[in-house]
């Protein structure tokens, strides 16, 4: 009985601590800063890129056609 109470009021907490939050249009400045953009940075996106080429042995899939049996 001790544990159904746990796990209960352990997922009542889990649920209640969400990061659901309305945002203003005023706190929308601070959500679309330059470092909040996954392309901020060029270079560690190459070097993704080249190390995903390099384990995949294929190119393409990122705009560029062709696949890893060298036809394009």
């Amino acid at each position: 009985m001790k544990t159904k109470v746990f796990f209960l009021l352990a997922s009542v907490v889990l649920l209640g601590a969400t990061g659901c939050a309305n945002v203003k249009p005023w706190q929308r400045e601070h959500l679309a800063d330059y470092t909040m953009r996954p392309d901020r940075d060029p270079l560690g996106i190459a070097q993704k890129e080249h190390i995903w080429f390099s384990r995949e042995e294929a190119s393409g899939g990122s705009g560029v056609g062709g696949g890893g049996c060298g036809c394009n």
